[in-house]
């Protein structure tokens, strides 16, 4: 009886059983990163091509992807009512109709002025993002640099600042706070994809600006679509739309759960005309990026300069607080071990990181990426 698998004459092994063996080793592979998949998905994990089990189109078919959004929407709901003391009744009403805050003038004079001082001539340590024509400035702000900046300091700590923060974000948890400079060189032409209007992720979360720089139109403002943090008939549908085939979109952050969305399409989803945040200097902006946003297009050479800060947290605890990154030692240091994490991550995989070290440089100096 001839064997059903031929052996190759210049190996003397069985290719149809190798490959058998392949397969094989890698359903074994899956079955053992089940587990972590799923406690992946648990933690709020957004992306449908990282997670196979949130990229399942049988799973999201099923309804998956809408009830993880529907139970993170319970869940942040929750976490806010345990914080509705955290702001007056016209910010919560503002934040809860529109799905941002707007504050001019935050800063009393003398504080502004201060902060222009401490960071007009002095190199920070720096990291740096560049996406297409546009490069994003980090300067971490850990207790060690803040000690020697009271303007800087008292930033920072502002109550109403933090308060919002975690009310928009639905987590009483510290947010991870950076002097920031958006930079852009107008003789590239790369695309920069922050300037597609996009979610950040499906759950609640907050991010803030609070401009030091004026900033007009042409310096490419943040833009922000007012309500579309809270759903529609609409929004539900077109997002389960996306969840069906995401994994496969040929935008990578798409795919990667940061859905994508035309002007067009955002007003078939019942929201209304964008705002656009050309403000002057002493602005604080918080929005839920949950909700529909995009870096503006800039049209003259120039930088903008603020503080930014990021507020996100797994998205299905019924509690506000318990947070471990709010733990002493860890409370302020959050841009320290991020960037620690990075480098880990970089040299572990050999992959250059996307936020890089670019050492010392002065807040608005010329890009080094």
């Amino acid at each position: 009886m001839a064997n059903a698998c031929a052996e190759t004459q210049s190996t003397g092994y069985c290719t149809g059983s190798v490959v058998f063996e392949v397969v094989k080793g890698m359903d074994v592979l899956r079955i053992l990163k089940g587990p972590i998949w799923a406690v992946d998905a648990l933690m709020g994990q957004k992306s449908f091509k990282k997670n196979p089990i949130i990229g399942s189109r049988w799973l999201n078919e099923r309804g998956f992807y809408l009830k993880r959004v529907a139970w993170a929407e319970r869940m942040a709901a929750l976490r806010r009512r345990q914080m509705a003391h955290y702001l007056n009744d016209d910010d919560r009403q503002f934040f809860h109709r529109n799905g941002y805050l707007v504050k001019e003038n935050f800063l009393p004079a003398e504080v502004l002025k201060r902060v222009q001082e401490e960071i007009a001539t002095r190199a920070f340590a720096a990291s740096e993002m560049r996406q297409g024509k546009t490069v994003t400035r980090f300067i971490g702000l850990p207790p060690s640099v803040l000690r020697d900046l009271p303007g800087l300091q008292q930033v920072v700590h502002d109550p109403f600042l933090q308060k919002a923060m975690r009310y928009v974000a639905s987590y009483n948890a510290d947010p991870i706070l950076f002097l920031h400079a958006v930079l852009w060189d107008l003789d590239k032409t790369q695309k920069d994809p922050q300037t597609d209007f996009h979610i950040d992720t499906f759950h609640a979360t907050s991010k803030c600006w609070l401009f030091l720089k004026d900033v007009e139109a042409e310096d490419g403002p943040f833009h922000y679509v007012p309500g579309s943090h809270r759903y529609t008939p609409e929004r539900r549908e077109w997002e389960f739309d996306q969840s069906l085939d995401a994994v496969h979109h040929s935008d990578g952050m798409h795919a990667a759960g940061s859905f994508r969305a035309s002007e067009k399409t955002i007003r078939k989803l019942g929201y209304g005309e964008l705002v656009s945040f050309a403000v002057p200097a002493n602005t604080l902006v918080i929005a839920d990026t949950h909700g529909f946003h995009r870096r503006g297009i800039a049209t003259r050479p120039g930088v903008r300069l603020g503080l930014f800060g990021d507020l996100r947290r797994s998205p299905y605890f019924p509690w506000s607080g318990l947070d471990a990154r709010s733990l002493p030692g860890i409370k302020g240091r959050q841009s320290e071990i991020y960037t620690a994490y990075l480098n880990f991550r970089s040299k572990l995989t050999g992959k250059r990181s996307h936020h890089r070290e670019v050492g010392h440089v002065k807040i608005d100096a010329p890009p080094v990426l």
